[in-house]
């Protein structure tokens, strides 16, 4: 039995790819500041809560990484932490850049202090990538990112590829674009305006207000992209891959379709507030997962349309 540890098992990803891993026959173990007092509500939701080990870590402390990576002795790690909203990036600079970097840092250190052959997934972000215009980025693509949380992520994903080429670990990064699901909380727009078509159906609300409706982003499925992290440990050789649709739409297709799924006209109900405006904008993120499909056989099967009717229809 192969044992994974799955670094910031509480959010969206660390839920799926723990019940993936579960169903693989993995020992999994997720971390956690505390693992105490956190209430793991998403593995909660798939079921999985008392199949998986818990274990409280700070990623920002070496020595806490580094004890538990003693103690569980993974064959595999993910490492999904981090501050995880572009938005808040803004206002937590700092915060940002010490959970994304530092972390990794500490992971990929550690490996090397154990000496064990460990292999790493880091999640990177197409955010790195900054505005390209409509073009669709992959893996040669160069990052020119546009907030604190970019920032954090490129730094993150460049460290990954010097300690692989340096020290021979076999460590890789996954430059997801946008994937969501029923288990992204209210911060995240998507879930946001999920929410919003369902409470106004039923007369819980009044109106949504949003920021730049105009935006295009490529959605994925999150079930599916977690395949895609796994899929990259599984290889001989560690690569970064770009995990992406291939088709991007504006945010106001994305409520168009949430609104229409509960009979409603999007254009009565929302609008758009300069307010909730980024200070920098990405208009347009589109990925080319051309060679995930050639080296990993991996294909998306959702697109966004199919993801907006789901979460509305989970709520």
């Amino acid at each position: 039995m192969k044992t994974a540890l799955v670094t910031g098992i509480s959010g969206q990803d660390g839920a799926y790819l723990a019940k993936l891993l579960l169903e693989k026959g993995y020992h999994v173990c997720g971390t956690s500041r505390d693992a105490q007092m956190s209430s793991f509500k998403n593995l909660e939701r798939l079921n999985i809560r008392t199949d998986v080990q818990l274990e409280s870590v700070a990623l920002n402390d070496f020595r806490s990484v580094i004890q538990v990576l003693f103690k569980i002795r993974p064959d595999e790690i993910y490492n999904l932490a981090g501050q995880s909203s572009v938005s808040l990036s803004f206002e937590q600079p700092v915060e940002t850049q010490d959970s994304i970097y530092l972390g990794a840092l500490n992971l990929l250190e550690s490996i090397r202090f154990t000496g064990k052959a460990i292999k790493l997934y880091n999640a990177g972000s197409s955010e790195c990538f900054g505005n390209l215009n409509g073009m669709a980025a992959d893996e040669n693509t160069p990052f020119r990112p546009k907030s604190p949380y970019a920032v954090a992520k490129a730094a993150a994903f460049w460290q990954v590829a010097n300690y692989r080429e340096a020290y021979n670990i076999f460590a890789c990064s996954g430059i997801l674009f946008n994937h969501e699901s029923p288990l992204r909380p209210e911060r995240f727009v998507t879930q946001k305006i999920a929410q919003a078509a369902r409470r106004i159906s039923q007369g819980k609300q009044k109106s949504l207000q949003l920021g730049n409706i105009e935006i295009q982003r490529d959605w994925g499925w999150a079930p599916e992209y977690v395949e895609a992290m796994f899929l990259m440990l599984q290889q001989d050789q560690a690569e970064d891959f770009v995990i992406a649709t291939g088709k991007s739409h504006r945010l106001q297709d994305f409520v168009a379709v949430a609104f229409a799924s509960v009979g409603l006209d999007w254009r009565k109900y929302t609008t758009s507030d300069k307010a909730l405006f980024r200070p920098t904008e990405i208009m347009i993120g589109r990925g080319d997962a051309s060679k995930a499909a050639r080296k990993l056989g991996w294909k998306p099967k959702y697109k966004m349309a199919d993801v907006a009717r789901l979460m509305v229809e989970a709520t």
